[in-house]
């Protein structure tokens, strides 16, 4: 019942930007967390960024911080990731997953879970330097 889809993803040039978006649906934002996470083939999937409901805390990861932001539109059931000065290491495909309930838990300022309850298909972004 719940999907997630995941959007915006494009080709653009070193130091460009782009706005992801992910639409949830047969879902209940109430305690929840929203995670987006990114994979290049052959390489383990990675924590971004994520934003709970519970204390509105979000968690980015070092390599993202001060670059990429992530933002809820509650209204219309979005989840937005800006990115912002990219760079070619920030090519990969991107995931939004979420999970509800113990939203702090999956997300905090300090930190990611990766076993999110609900994924959408990716995103492919891509940089070229």
């Amino acid at each position: 019942e719940v999907q997630l889809q995941a959007s915006g993803g494009g080709l653009v040039q070193a130091g460009g930007s782009l706005r992801l978006s992910c639409a949830a649906s047969g879902f209940t934002f109430d305690d929840y967390a929203i995670g987006w996470f990114r994979q290049v083939p052959g390489k383990e999937r990675e924590g971004v960024s994520c934003i709970s409901s519970s204390d509105g805390s979000t968690y980015y990861n070092y390599a993202v911080k001060g670059r990429f932001t992530i933002s809820s539109d509650i209204a219309k059931k979005t989840v937005y990731l800006q990115m912002n000065s990219l760079n070619s290491e920030d090519t990969a495909v991107y995931y939004c997953a979420a999970t509800s309930g113990s939203s702090t838990f999956y997300c905090s300022s300090h930190h990611i879970r990766r076993e999110y309850h609900y994924w959408g298909q990716g995103t492919q972004v891509t940089v070229s330097s």
